[in-house]
């Protein structure tokens, strides 16, 4: 997916993060004062300074946002675990405090002068776990995981429509998404397992070998990660390391997909242990 420069996180001090522990969303609430977005605190309890620090952090943040003449900014909602950018809207304060507190990437309309949070019709909620600032702070990215596809298409991103395709006069396919090289690498094994179900003929790939023989596979995928270690054991460049990593991934990427194990799966997994001591992780596995 394009790579995003000059990104800046919306980082706070003194430990305070932006966004709220699960399940205290309802002590708060967005409302409308002179047209901008203020984060009231609802709770019947005093404010604590905590909460009035915070208060006034997410405000000097949206203070701090340049707005166009509309009040607005470009908004891009980005999948966490995959980098496929899966929609692009406008934002304006209130949209932000909103999405801020929420959890959810919430947008302005501008056909309807009004917010709308992305899945409060379809229940495909992009449930958003941080959010960036480019360097001119006039452009956002929601960072989030979505429910269910993104665009009102049914297809997984609103990016599926290749320019080259067009200029070829190429029908446009919904499923042909706007990939990474991983994920390129990902449908292309996808493809070949779909085609063993078509009659066979010639000598199959290697990809196709590797899927129809497990011991086959599981073999490379010893050997390939025993010639990834003697890169390390034997001093040997980094290139020579890169390569063989190459073939460490590609062959377990043929085992997933004979488990059908999806690439976003396992980075999800990987994300979700960035917080848990590896020690501990290893003790849960029992």
């Amino acid at each position: 997916m394009a790579a995003f420069h000059c990104i800046q996180a919306l980082s706070f001090p003194s430990r305070t993060h932006v966004f709220f522990p699960i399940g205290d969303q309802n002590r708060y609430n967005i409302i409308n004062k002179k047209q901008r977005g203020f984060l009231v605190f609802a709770s019947a309890d005093k404010k604590s300074d905590k909460e009035i620090y915070l208060k006034s952090k997410v405000e000097t943040l949206l203070d701090s946002v340049k707005w166009d003449d509309k009040g607005l900014a470009v908004g891009i909602a980005q999948n966490i675990d995959t980098g496929a950018v899966l929609m692009q809207g406008f934002v304006n304060s209130d949209a932000l405090a909103t999405t801020i507190s929420s959890q959810k990437a919430t947008f302005y309309s501008r056909s309807r002068s009004a917010l709308w949070t992305k899945g409060e019709t379809s229940k495909n909620f992009i449930n958003v776990h941080d959010i960036y600032l480019d360097c001119d702070r006039d452009s956002i990215i929601y960072l989030g995981k979505p429910d269910g596809p993104t665009c009102h298409t049914g297809s997984e991103t609103c990016y599926y429509t290749s320019v080259p395709d067009l200029l070829e006069n190429k029908q446009v396919d919904g499923n042909k998404l706007a990939l990474t090289t991983l994920y390129s690498l990902e449908t292309i094994i996808s493809q070949r397992k779909a085609e063993l179900a078509l009659p066979q003929t010639g000598k199959p790939s290697w990809t196709k070998r590797l899927l129809l023989d497990h011991d086959l596979l599981c073999t490379k995928i010893r050997e390939e990660a025993d010639e990834l270690c003697r890169t390390l054991e034997d001093n040997e460049d980094q290139a020579r390391t890169a390569d063989e990593m190459g073939d460490v991934l590609y062959h377990a990427m043929v085992l997933m997909a004979v488990k059908g194990v999806k690439i976003e799966e396992v980075l999800e997994v990987l994300r979700k242990r960035f917080f848990q001591s590896g020690i501990e992780e290893k003790r849960s596995r029992g």
